[in-house]
């Protein structure tokens, strides 16, 4: 496994947050981690993974052809 192990503090940073943020995922299970000793890390690939999973893709709305009625 050559997946990079990222603490709380660096989670935090990359998602533009405070630590607490990180850490209520954790908390919740929302997002997958790795308890070594008392110390929780979390996975690059979980990062990313839960980023993928809550972006939220921009609608096309189309024009209407012919208006408002009046």
């Amino acid at each position: 496994m050559s997946d990079r192990l990222l603490s709380v503090a660096q989670v935090a940073e990359r998602l533009g947050t405070t630590e607490r943020f990180p850490r209520r995922l954790v908390a919740e299970r929302r997002v997958a981690f790795v308890k070594v000793g008392r110390h929780v890390r979390i996975p690059e690939s979980a990062l990313a993974a839960f980023i993928d999973s809550n972006t939220v893709q921009p609608v096309r709305r189309r024009r209407s052809r012919y208006g408002r009625a009046a």
